[in-house]
């Protein structure tokens, strides 16, 4: 432990003995800043680095939160469309289906006045050549 301490106190004692560390006179002014020895220097251009990797980061994020944004109100505008649409074909569908329906009605009506005309026909023609015949048969 008693080496420990001192090379702490040597390495305390390096620093201290840096010119950079030491106090400047209040003549240099704000601007200038003395500088700092290589160890807090190169901590410096980490933080830096990394300040400037998270802003690269955020800027991103919020570039992601955007579109997020935007392709979730677009999706909104779409499934309002297809709800529509889907409506749409629906009520296309009912109306194709009631259409055929009659339709068919129509038809299966057709083919029974088809056959009751025939039907009447038939009689109409069994009810007259009866007559035709007795009244052609008398006239010979």
């Amino acid at each position: 432990m008693t080496q420990q301490g001192a090379a702490l106190q040597n390495y305390n004692n390096e620093l201290v003995k840096r010119p950079a560390l030491r106090r400047r006179a209040p003549a240099l002014g704000p601007q200038r800043r003395p500088s700092r020895p290589p160890g807090i220097e190169e901590l410096c251009q980490k933080r830096e680095e990394l300040c400037r990797q998270i802003q690269e980061e955020e800027d991103e994020k919020q570039r992601l939160q955007n579109e997020v944004r935007q392709l979730t109100e677009k999706l909104a505008r779409v499934n309002e469309n297809l709800a529509r649409k889907i409506a749409s074909r629906n009520e296309f569908d009912r109306t194709i289906a009631e259409t055929e329906a009659a339709y068919l009605k129509i038809l299966e009506s057709s083919q029974t006045l088809l056959s009751v005309l025939k039907r009447e026909a038939g009689n109409l023609t069994k009810a007259t050549a009866p007559d035709q015949k007795s009244s052609g048969g008398r006239d010979s």
